[in-house]
Order: structure tokens, then sequence, then C-alpha cells
């Protein structure tokens, strides 16, 4: 028996896979801009962008910036295994990119008013990790 089976018979949870280079290069300074042209599969800089322009009232760019992550995180999560549906984990490091970035772009999508992705984007988050939901959106 593994002891990683999912005894309640849903999907097993998805890990990313770290990119050390690209944490590297965040860690020393550098601008999520700098690590995301560098790295574009790397939704954690995507994730920071979207939050900085929605910080600064950019709620178009961070729209981009947040769907950009997003797709990236998509691909990655397909690449690890993923089949469209089941537990991304928030306590997985790795795995803190794409939430955010789907965080980020369900509050986007609600502030131009496109309620249908807003919400999809919200339930998506909470399917994926209660526990990304409740730090990311909940309060």
């Amino acid at each position: 028996m593994s002891i990683h089976q999912n005894l309640l018979g849903g999907p097993d949870p998805t890990y990313l896979q770290e990119n050390t280079d690209a944490q590297k290069l965040l860690a020393e300074g550098a601008s999520p801009a700098e690590v995301a042209a560098r790295f574009p599969t790397f939704s954690l800089a995507w994730a920071q962008l979207a939050e900085e322009a929605a910080k600064a009232g950019s709620t178009v760019e961070s729209y981009a910036y947040a769907r950009t992550g997003y797709h990236r995180g998509l691909d990655a999560l397909r690449r690890s295994g993923w089949k469209g549906h089941g537990p991304v984990p928030w306590e997985h490091e790795a795995n803190r990119g794409f939430l955010r970035c789907l965080a980020a772009l369900a509050r986007a999508a609600g502030a131009i008013e496109e309620t249908d992705e807003a919400e999809r984007c919200r339930q998506f988050l909470k399917d994926s990790s209660e526990t990304a939901y409740a730090e990311l959106l909940a309060a």
C-alpha cells in the first residue's frame, strides 16, 4: 500500500515541481517582471505582478497577469498528472503561485464585473484548496 493513497476515493493531490532558480531570483530581489521574463512558466512571478497591479489600481493589467499565470499553472498541473479536478494543496509551496493567480483572477474578474468568471475562479480555488481559499479570498 502506498502512503500517498487517497482513501476517500477522490483524485490524489497534485504537487507542482519546484523551480529553485526562479525562487532564488525572487529571494535575491529580482522583480517579478524580470523573473516572469526569464521563467515564463513560473506562476508565482505572474501572481506577484497581478497583486502589484491590483494594489496600484490597474485592474485590467492585474487581470492579464493573473490569467497568464493561471494558464501557465494549468499547463504545469497537467504535466504533473492533474486530470482537471482534485486537490492542489496550498501547503505545497510550489502550488502557491498557481493558487494565488487563481485568487487574483477571481478578484480582477469581479472588479470588471465579469461575474460568472469571478464565481468560477472562486469555486475552482475552493475546490482546489480550502486553505488557499480561506487565506486568499475568504477575508
